[in-house]
């Protein structure tokens, strides 16, 4: 092979590298960085027995009253002026420290899902003491930011860098979209830049994106009468609901393939020798675009008025809530990724791997003897798709965000599940977050201390923007006290 023939093979292997964006993470930790990490790990006890009180606690969507406290005092105690009950929603709370730009904004969420009661176990059983349970890692998810916060900040004092750490908490993340009505409220509207995490399966910085979601119910309004007496009398509600469903399911088969619909049942009247005067049923719709949800929505909105058309009932259709899809952002990920590759993924111990080995085999999920029950590798760099959804995608449209995924439960088993609830009350749970907390913390730091980052991830906020407009499709009105109030 000739000098120039082989000069031109090196540059075409190059190619690939030197397309990407220049920032792809600093080259050496600096020493506020460093000092940044080892203040996680020097405060990973706090970090964790926050993570615990929280699964403890156990609140719903809007009523995490203890929760919030425990997270807005912490910060308070170390420093930051907190303004609670932020978007008249009395679970939130922005805390801050320091001033002037950049301003870097940290989301906390610490919501628990309905049903999800459960101990520490690797076998299913119901805390008597609770009656939801942080199937989701929202325990975790908060505490890690909290600790992440406190930790650039005593970073940023050290280092005496300028700028502004601001901590968001975010409530009812969990069907109420409380970072949506945080953005409605104009609280984003001088952040230069928002981070965020989540636990989960796999350890990875964020370049995969999420669907949109719209939320909303609809109610029948008949007439009641006997049901063996006077049948013809009555006008079901509950005829209304099921008809919706029939032509909901029809629909199902001229959406993109990518869609979700489910919904359920929310009240379907009291006995059956009763024509039900009054039925509802409560439906998401996602979709890998918002505006794509929007037109199963509207779509949707007509066989409601179909269906209550064919049963002679009155209807009405009321929004919950909506997120849009993430907008994510290739250098801020880059950025986060090198910092997750400079920690490391967790690294379980055996009686952890034991304990999500034992998980697995109460799903089916069997492990053969070379397989890990847990995420212990770091996943690349790469743009996908989420099937969940997240009000972190409404923050997403408004100020570059980014976001990584760390490992706090069994592989291969189904979020929303007695299984993530015990994962998220234990050991393991509480290890994964104290690795996500350091990475925010550097992730943080390096938005502090480089413009340049900030500078090459604002312009790929804008070039993926282009011309699209965010527009909430909250329905307007305050935000609810809790879910049911809708």
């Amino acid at each position: 092979m000739t000098l120039r023939r082989s000069a031109a093979v090196v540059l075409f292997l190059l190619l690939p590298l030197l397309a990407r964006p220049a920032l792809a993470g600093s080259p050496e930790p600096s020493p506020a960085k460093l000092a940044a990490i080892a203040a996680i790990e020097k405060n990973s006890a706090a970090v964790g027995e926050w993570g615990r009180k929280i699964w403890e606690f156990a609140e719903p969507a809007f009523q995490e009253h203890n929760s919030s406290k425990l997270l807005a005092d912490a910060l308070e105690q170390a420093g930051f002026r907190v303004r609670r009950g932020a978007a008249d929603m009395p679970t939130s709370f922005v805390a801050e420290f320091g001033a002037g730009t950049p301003v870097v904004a940290l989301l906390a969420e610490y919501d628990a899902l309905p049903g999800l009661s459960q101990l520490d176990q690797p076998q299913q059983q119901v805390n008597p003491r609770q009656t939801a349970g942080h199937g989701c890692g929202h325990n975790l998810f908060g505490a890690a930011i909290v600790g992440a916060a406190i930790a650039a900040k005593d970073a940023m004092t050290s280092a005496k860098l300028g700028g502004t750490i601001r901590v968001y908490g975010c409530p009812a993340e969990e069907g109420g979209c409380g970072k949506a009505y945080l953005v409605r409220a104009g609280e984003f509207k001088d952040v230069d830049v928002a981070v965020h995490w989540h636990p989960g399966s796999s350890n990875s910085a964020g370049m995969k994106s999420s669907l949109a979601i719209i939320r909303f119910r609809t109610r029948f309004t008949g007439v009641s009468a006997h049901a063996a007496g006077s049948p013809q009398l009555g006008r079901s509600a509950l005829d209304g609901v099921e008809l919706m469903n029939v032509g909901i399911n029809f629909l199902r088969e001229h959406v993109t393939s990518a869609a979700r619909i489910h919904y359920v049942i929310t009240n379907g009247g009291n006995r059956p020798n009763v024509v039900p005067q009054e039925a509802e049923a409560w439906y998401y719709i996602r979709a890998p675009r918002m505006s794509e949800a929007q037109a199963i929505f509207a779509r949707a909105k007509k066989i409601a008025e179909g269906a209550a058309l064919m049963t002679e009932t009155k209807h009405e259709i009321r929004m919950i809530t909506g997120s849009y899809e993430i907008l994510v952002n290739e250098p801020l990920a880059r950025a986060m990724d090198a910092n997750l590759r400079h920690i490391g993924a967790p690294q379980f111990t055996s009686e952890e791997r034991a304990f999500a080995a034992e998980v697995r085999k109460e799903f089916g999920v069997s492990s053969k003897p070379d397989e890990e029950p847990l995420a212990t590798r770091i996943e690349p760099v790469e743009i996908g798709m989420s099937n969940g959804s997240t009000d972190v995608g409404d923050v997403s449209w408004v100020v570059p965000t980014v976001g990584l995924s760390v490992a706090t439960t069994a592989r291969e088993i189904p979020g929303h599940s007695w299984a993530n609830t015990a994962c998220a009350g234990m050991s393991i749970g509480r290890r994964g977050s104290i690795v996500a907390a350091k990475v925010l913390a550097a992730t943080t730091v390096d938005l502090l201390e480089r413009p340049d980052l900030l500078k090459t991830a604002q312009r790929d906020f804008r070039r993926r923007l282009g011309e699209t407009k965010y527009a909430t499709v909250l329905s307007d009105g305050p935000p609810p006290e809790k879910l049911d109030d809708f």
